[in-house]
Parts: structure tokens; sequence; C-alpha cells
């Protein structure tokens, strides 16, 4: 009944909201200043009152008829940077909107009709995740603009993606670098029909557009929609903090998980982006690769040039032709000491229980975990690793122990599969034959 009566009103008045806004957003950004602050003049503080009004029609029309908030947010001289959580969805945007501070987004933003212009006015920082470049030109430009003093304040979302809201994943440190206070704020949809606020992840990228369609659907057909937004005291670092951004962030968590009533957990932005990568091969659920990545993470195995690494790893391990090293010799192999973490991600591999592991096991989950959307890489330093030297060839035993460490699963049955792609019955495959096998 909502879908043909309510709904189609509501979108209209949101879609129509956005087209007033445009107007004013891109008068208002003609000719300003991306590396300074100009004194706000009169006009440009009328245009600012009449986009919050705007803005607050929209969320009105769709439904958030009042907005509760508790606390109080704190000046840009008391905390430079606002630290929001958890992040579900796009209805997250309704405290931006209500202070007009800057945010930080995904660069594609930008480039969003209507949108990007309206996202331009705030001024905010913009960022590739997938570029390690981009990434440290943000954590930069948030420090040089909460050092300042004069720009608006900055509001992030430090879990980097958005997740269900039953708990808060660690939060990247981009928003902790500059050791300066921040303000904790943490947001709730009180709705007894609260699951409609929220998307699920999705592997395939036409399947999440539909949960985010569904998701504004749902919404814009409940009579009322609650938001709640609760400003938490300013929390101000320790020298130890201040030299410890992974700790500062820790313990910020730490508070608003408290005030949400929610669990923390230690998956990150880069467990999702795992789990979700869109390659040639989908990662199962009960996958091991997402423990193994914490793990690469603590031992600080992930780094920058993590693909020139991986060639290393790739040519050493082959030189070791199956030998199976012991604990040391992987440390050794590794270039690290004997830990807990480095014993845990052994015993990961040590499937026999001898005290022994195959470091081409390790080579292929760690290029999973580095480029996830990048299967067929993957796949061609397995093979390089595995086979032989004579015809550059692999067994079926081989190719099972090659999908079963990209899947991270103990078990797999690759006989079909080995078959359908050894159509000569020689009892071995080449890389180009699955290549040509997979084209087909």
């Amino acid at each position: 009944m909502m879908t043909v009566t309510l709904f189609p009103i509501r979108l209209f008045i949101a879609a129509f909201m956005m087209l007033l806004a445009w107007p004013f957003a891109f008068i208002a950004s003609v000719g300003r200043s991306e590396t300074a602050v100009e004194p706000q003049c009169l006009w440009r503080k009328l245009v600012d009152v009449v986009l919050r009004t705007i803005m607050r029609v929209m969320w009105f029309a769709g439904g958030f008829h009042w907005i509760s908030i508790k606390g109080r947010q704190a000046l840009p001289a008391e905390a430079a940077i606002l630290t929001l959580g958890p992040h579900s969805s796009y209805f997250d945007a309704i405290p931006v909107t209500m202070t007009m501070a800057s945010i930080v987004m995904k660069a594609e933003s930008k480039d969003i009709p209507v949108w990007g212009t309206l996202i331009k006015y705030i001024r905010p920082v913009f960022v590739s995740r997938s570029d390690q470049d981009s990434r440290r030109q943000t954590v930069e430009e948030i420090k040089r603009r909460a050092h300042s003093g004069e720009w608006p304040q900055i509001m992030i979302f430090p879990e980097g993606t958005c997740t269900n809201r039953t708990c808060l994943i660690t939060f990247k440190p981009g928003a902790f670098i500059p050791a300066v206070p921040v303000q904790p704020v943490v947001i709730r949809y009180p709705n007894k029909l609260e699951g409609t606020f929220t998307w699920k992840m999705a592997h395939i990228s036409v399947t999440l557009l539909f949960c985010r369609f569904k998701i504004l659907w749902l919404t814009l057909c409940q009579l009322h929609n609650e938001f709640e937004i609760e400003y938490l005291p300013i929390y101000s670092p320790s020298e130890e903090e201040k030299k410890n951004p992974a700790l500062f962030a820790h313990n910020v968590r730490r508070l608003m998980a408290k005030a949400l009533q929610v669990p923390v957990t230690d998956y990150s932005y880069e467990d999702c982006q795992l789990a979700m990568a869109e390659g040639q091969i989908r990662l199962p659920v009960d996958t091991c690769l997402l423990e193994f990545a914490k793990l690469v993470r603590s031992l600080g195995l992930k780094r920058v040039n993590s693909e020139k690494l991986l060639q290393d790893y790739g040519k050493r391990a082959r030189e070791l032709q199956g030998q199976r090293p012991s604990l040391e010799d992987f440390a050794q192999f590794l270039e690290l000491p004997v830990s807990g973490e480095l014993r845990h991600m052994f015993a990961l591999f040590d499937e026999n229980e001898d005290h022994s592991m195959d470091v081409r096991e390790f080579v292929i989950a760690f290029s999973v975990v580095c480029r996830p959307a990048k299967t067929l890489d993957t796949i061609r330093l397995a093979f390089q690793m595995f086979e032989a030297e004579e015809d550059g060839a692999i067994t079926e035993n081989e190719l099972m122990c090659i999908l079963r460490t990209a899947l991270g699963v103990g078990e797999l049955r690759v006989s079909r599969l080995f078959r359908a792609i050894d159509e000569e019955d020689s009892g071995k495959i080449t890389f180009g034959k699955r290549c040509i096998h997979t084209h087909n």
C-alpha cells in the first residue's frame, strides 16, 4: 500500500529538494579556494542556512520528522575532528547536513550528478581507498586542517565502510594521526524495523545496488523514522596515544561501543574488502583467510610494496621445491622473530601437525589478502611455484592445494574441474590450459 501511495510522493519530494539545493551549492562553490578558508561573507552564510533548511525538509519528507540530539557538539576550537559510528547507510549523512561539517569521502562521490556538487560545497577530503598514495595524502590533509584552527570541523566515520551496526569494527587511524582532541559521536536508529536502514554486504555490484534501493524503498514506506545522535564527551589523547594512533583509535572505539552497548571486533575494512572481492573466485563464508589477514596485519607484513614482496616470496618458495620448513625456518623466511602471532600463522598451514608447512601455501594466502580482486594473478603465481620445470604443468593434488589455500578451506574436491581442464587425460594441466578453459 505504501509503495503506491507514500513512497512515490516522498521520493519525488526528496529528489526535488536535492535539485533545489544544487544551484545554491554550485554558486557558493564558484571561485572558492580548495586550499584555504576565506572569511565567510553574508551571502555565503545565507546560502548555508538555506541549504541546511532544504536538507532538513528533505529528511522530514523521508519520514525523519524529528531528530533526537543528546549531548552538546563541541566547538571547532575544542575538537577539530568528530568521529561517527557505526556507519551503516547513506542516512548517516543526516548529521553532516545538519552541521555542514567537512567529511572524508571516497573520490568517486564527487562525480555523481547533483550529489557531487552538494558534497563539494562542504569541502570534503576525497580519498581513493585503493590508492596508497591517495590515502597518505588524505592523512596529511586531515592533519593540516585539524591543526590550522581555521577549517570547519571534520566528520569522519573511522570504520571506513558500512556495517550492520551489531558491533564496531577496527577503526582506521586517519582520524587519530593528527593527535588532537576528538569528539566521539554515536548514531542510533531506534525504529522497531531498524533493519531497513542497513544494507548487507553483497558480492556483486548489481546486488549491492538493489540492496541500496531496497533500503530506500523500505525506509520511505515507513510512516515515521527515528534517528538519534549522541555527542559524547571530548576525548583528549594522552602522550602515549599521541605517539600511537592505533591505541588512540582503540580507546575511542571502546568508549563508543560502551555508549552503543555493542561489542567490538578486530575485523577491519580490509577484511570486508577481502570478503566482498569480485575476483574470479568468491570466498566461502567459512574461510580462514580473514583470520590469516588479521595475523598479516599484526605482523606488519602488508606493506606499500606488497607486489614486490610477493614476487620475492614466490621466487624463494619455488626454490625450496616443496620442502617443508619448521617454525624457525619460516621465521627466517619472513625475516621475523618467533612470536605468538607467527606461531598462530604457522599453525594455520601445519595441517599434518608434524611441525612443518609448505611455504607456497603461505604465499598463495598472502597474495589473496594483498590483492583480493586479482584472483587470476594469484593463480598464476601459484602455478609458477608448483609447476614442473620440464613442462610447466601441475597435478590434480597440486591444483587442489592451490585452490584450497586460495579459498581458505580445509576440504575441497577438484576432480571434476581437473578432468574438465585436462581434456587430453594426461594427468597434468598448465596455466595456459586453465585460462583457456576459464575463458570458454
